[in-house]
């Protein structure tokens, strides 16, 4: 009887817990938390945006790429691989949001977690008509561990792929996906903060 009892707990704890996985917690400083305001023309931010962890990381061309160079862009940050069959069905419905937004002050950021050398994920990028930045390691494991960073900042790790974080202008993660989405969604979600 005792075991039957865990079992149900824990498969209560398991659902509830699964049930907020679509909300991002608040894990950072008290200081990391919104507490600053917003540019003018931005959106309110949702209560529970935090502050983007700062990065650096390379681009698959070799040239260095900080996060904190892009303040004042709307970024769509993706955690993915060249491997994951729902990452590659994101990619054009990613080529379109660069193309038509771009010129708005979006910025589309892929992080390729475990997906080769640069030369394997650069061939990918043409494959794919890719033209948005793609980041790689710079010596070793910084992907995982920005994934890792990341993970921390919005209360929970980053094991599905693809997630896609939205970071506002001031650099504010306001919005989070685990799963693929649509052009249409990420767009919907994105306008408030490309509208000036």
């Amino acid at each position: 009887m005792g075991k039957v009892k865990i079992i149900i707990i824990t498969s209560v704890l398991l659902a509830v817990g699964c049930g907020q996985k679509d909300k991002m917690k608040i894990v950072s400083k008290p200081r990391d938390i919104n507490s600053s305001t917003v540019s003018q023309g931005q959106p309110e931010r949702p209560e529970y945006a935090m502050k983007a962890p700062d990065f650096t990381l390379r681009t698959v061309q070799g040239d260095i790429f900080n996060l904190s160079d892009y303040k004042g862009k709307v970024i769509l940050l993706n955690f993915w691989g060249t491997w994951c069959g729902p990452c590659r069905r994101e990619i054009p419905d990613f080529n379109k949001l660069h193309d038509k937004y771009q010129k708005d002050g979006l910025e589309i950021v892929g992080i390729t977690i475990t997906s080769g050398s640069p030369d394997n994920i650069y061939n990918f990028m043409k494959e794919w008509d890719i033209e948005y930045t793609v980041l790689t390691d710079i010596e070793d494991s910084e992907t995982q561990r920005v994934t890792a960073y990341y993970g921390r900042a919005i209360g929970q790790p980053i094991t599905g792929l693809p997630t896609t974080l939205i970071i506002d202008r001031d650099g504010y993660i306001v919005k989070g996906y685990i799963g693929p989405r649509n052009e249409e969604i990420f767009y919907q979600d994105l306008k408030p903060y490309l509208s000036f």
